[in-house]
């Protein structure tokens, strides 16, 4: 019998150790690590970016006309239309010149009369010379006539530079095109009643243009002749750079600006005089990393980046807090927090965490 129970005990100690070898090899299996996430990584290059203030400017033409007329009276006919271009010359309204051309008439009707007078006082001077050479009249007789002659010759060159005057003034009544160009609107129309002060229409000639930009009176030290310009598309990319090249020496007193002004070629005429357009000021240029919008988070009013560090299945996302300056199309450009070559995450960015194992693999250009 005791041999029996020695022989149990055996089996069960045997037994608890068997169960105990198994379970420590249980214990020293290692759970599975999270899965590694693919995501698109781009590296950050500095580039050249502008530091700068955006502001509303004016474009002004330098070639632009307001065609007002030089006599009054009532529109008979109209040459153009809106839009049209012309050339130097061409006839652009008719103002009615039948008022003129009778006062024209009557005066070289009494030209006519004043020269038959002036003719004949002058052979009658000419008859009085010889009568006072042979000693028939008297000094007396031949100063009047030379008197009447003098009066009457002066009638008719008074008279002539009249009609000279009037005979210009006929032809302020056709309106014509100082120069070549394009036609802008023509408010007025047949019929109505123009003065000096009436503006008839527009001329463009086209050519290039004079941005208009007001600066704040506290940045009007850092203004200067040659500083950068940028003109911008509603999308705020810039389509012409240009310089300034006109400070004004005075800020105005009622809105404290101060003005500058800029050239702005126009050769495809896609800028119109009194446009109004966004304009950017270039303060300095710096290299600075740029990184595309979407690669940028923001969380209890700080932004964020991811960076992956590492190669391959050793790769893991480092989150970093980043400073950001203005943007660069839908680039933003980094201040702070990360430097050129730095492989930043553009792909799955809300699913990360920092130190999260990620398989980098390079974004497309596009």
């Amino acid at each position: 019998m005791l041999k029996n129970a020695i022989l149990l005990v055996c089996l069960a100690a045997a037994s608890w150790l068997a169960a105990g070898c198994g379970g420590d090899s249980h214990a020293d299996a290692k759970p599975a690590g999270p899965q590694a996430l693919p995501v698109k990584v781009i590296t950050a290059e500095a580039r050249m970016v502008p530091f700068s203030t955006d502001y509303l400017a004016t474009l002004k033409s330098r070639n632009s006309s307001v065609l007002q007329p030089q006599v009054e009276g009532d529109i008979i006919k109209v040459f153009v239309r809106s839009g049209q271009r012309v050339e130097a010359g061409t006839p652009i309204l008719q103002i009615d010149p039948r008022k003129q051309e009778a006062t024209l008439n009557n005066q070289e009707a009494a030209h006519q009369s004043k020269v038959a007078t002036m003719e004949q006082n002058r052979i009658d001077l000419e008859r009085k010379k010889k009568l006072y050479g042979a000693g028939v009249i008297s000094k007396s007789d031949l100063d009047t006539a030379q008197s009447l002659y003098n009066v009457s010759k002066a009638d008719v060159d008074a008279l002539e530079a009249s009609i000279r005057e009037q005979s210009v003034q006929l032809r302020y009544y056709t309106v014509k095109a100082p120069a070549a160009g394009i036609i802008g609107d023509i408010p007025v129309r047949v019929g109505d009643r123009v003065t000096t002060q009436t503006v008839l229409t527009t001329l463009d000639r086209g050519a290039e243009m004079e941005a208009y930009v007001y600066v704040p009176s506290e940045k009007s030290s850092q203004v200067h002749i040659g500083m950068p310009v940028d003109l911008l598309d509603d999308s705020g990319k810039a389509v012409a750079r240009t310089r300034i090249r006109f400070v004004s020496p005075r800020v105005d007193p009622d809105s404290q600006t101060l003005l500058v002004k800029t050239t702005v070629p126009n050769p495809e005429g896609k800028f119109r005089n009194d446009q109004q357009v966004h304009s950017r000021v270039v303060w300095s240029e710096q290299k600075k990393p740029v990184i595309p919008l979407v690669a940028v988070s923001r969380m209890s009013g700080k932004m964020f980046a991811f960076v992956a560090e590492g190669q391959g299945s050793q790769a893991v996302a480092r989150q970093r807090v980043i400073e950001v300056g203005d943007m660069v199309g839908n680039d933003y450009v980094v201040l702070e927090g990360i430097q050129p070559g730095d492989k930043v995450i553009v792909t799955s960015v809300q699913m990360l965490a920092d130190g999260m194992p990620v398989i980098p693999q390079a974004a497309s250009s596009n």
